[in-house]
């Protein structure tokens, strides 16, 4: 299974980025596909997820409403576009794997994640 990510850089806060991963060696609908990041000297935490099967999303907190995660799942690839960066929106942005429960249930946290990228490097400046 390889998670490849693309779309990372820097820009300037209110400025806007999408991030694109690219899945390959899964079955796209057996896994929820999501972002998420580690600022430095922060524990990686989740952004956003979206279940392959029936397009459930979830946002972490705040970050719904400047976040929207979208998937093709013709092309196995998930997106983040990201607008209205914060400085603290800075960090390393993981693409990320978690098999669908019952009922095609998923958490969107480390300890359900069983795939990860390599990640992409977004820096906002104020």
């Amino acid at each position: 299974v390889q998670l490849v990510e693309s779309g990372g850089g820097s820009v300037q806060a209110g400025g806007s980025l999408r991030l694109s991963c690219t899945a390959s060696g899964l079955n796209f609908e057996n896994y929820a596909l999501g972002w998420f990041r580690q600022a430095p000297g922060k524990e990686r935490e989740g952004v956003s997820c979206i279940g392959g099967r029936n397009g459930r999303t979830y946002y972490a907190d705040a970050l719904e409403g400047r976040f929207t995660i979208s998937s093709d799942n013709a092309k196995n690839t998930v997106d983040l576009q990201m607008n209205n960066l914060e400085a603290a929106d800075t960090a390393v942005y993981y693409c990320a794997a978690e098999r669908l429960g019952f009922g095609d249930h998923f958490g969107c946290t480390r300890s359900g994640i069983v795939y990860w990228g390599k990640g992409t490097l977004v820096t906002v400046s104020s």
